[in-house]
């Protein structure tokens, strides 16, 4: 049984859990237990990076042989990705940032979307198009907490997921902030967990993220 996001095209993936993990594949054995682990940790929705060869098949291998797990595909920068990643069976996407053509992509394919920003223009710009739920991105570097609580009483219709250089001990300050709903993140997948095929490791830092709430609750 897969998790509970909404099948509208206008249904949000903010909703899940308050981590979304940010995952690059590299090697594709790594991808089902991987993701079995997350889930089971308690992060269903996760976002694999389209930065490695094996970012689709690892997307589609997710999508066929780990109920519970709404994979989605990160750093979608083309309308030709959204496409292929959709195709392989992409529940959500997540843009670094975005264009006019990448926009109208990300709403014609169906599923939730998330584009980055990282300026207030770039937010009033999609708010225009009638864009509310973004990624803020790079978060740290691009202001972090601070910019993102300047945002929240000129621009409060506009609801983020930052993510970029966001840590355990970060992720509670922005997940407290009226304007965020979830945060990106890998801490739960530590470099020497994943080559050592620690999943029960990967498993239990899950669990601490998934017990993280935004407000009171990511909603």
């Amino acid at each position: 049984m897969s998790s509970p996001l909404p099948s509208s095209p206008a249904a949000s993936v903010l909703d899940l859990a308050p981590v979304v993990p940010v995952v690059v594949v590299d090697d594709l054995a790594d991808a089902v237990p991987l993701a079995r682990a997350l889930v089971a940790g308690g992060l269903p929705a996760i976002e694999v990076t389209l930065r490695t060869p094996v970012a689709l098949d690892a997307i589609r291998a997710i999508a066929g042989e780990v109920p519970g797990a709404v994979v989605g595909a990160g750093t979608v920068i083309t309308p030709e990705q959204v496409g292929e990643v959709v195709a392989a069976g992409a529940r959500f996407l997540v843009s670094p940032g975005w264009t006019d053509r990448l926009l109208e992509a990300m709403r014609g394919s169906g599923v939730p979307f998330l584009p980055g920003v990282s300026t207030t223009s770039e937010v009033v710009a999609l708010l225009e198009r009638g864009v509310r739920e973004m990624k803020f991105f790079p978060a740290e570097a691009a202001g972090g907490t601070a910019y993102l609580r300047a945002l929240s009483a000129p621009l409060p219709q506009a609801r983020f997921c930052p993510t970029g250089g966001i840590t355990p001990a970060s992720a509670p300050d922005y997940l407290a902030l009226p304007n965020v709903d979830c945060v990106g993140g890998s801490w739960m997948l530590p470099k020497d967990a994943i080559a050592g095929r620690d999943w029960g490791r990967v498993e239990a830092l899950a669990r601490e993220a998934a017990g993280l709430s935004a407000g009171g609750t990511c909603r």
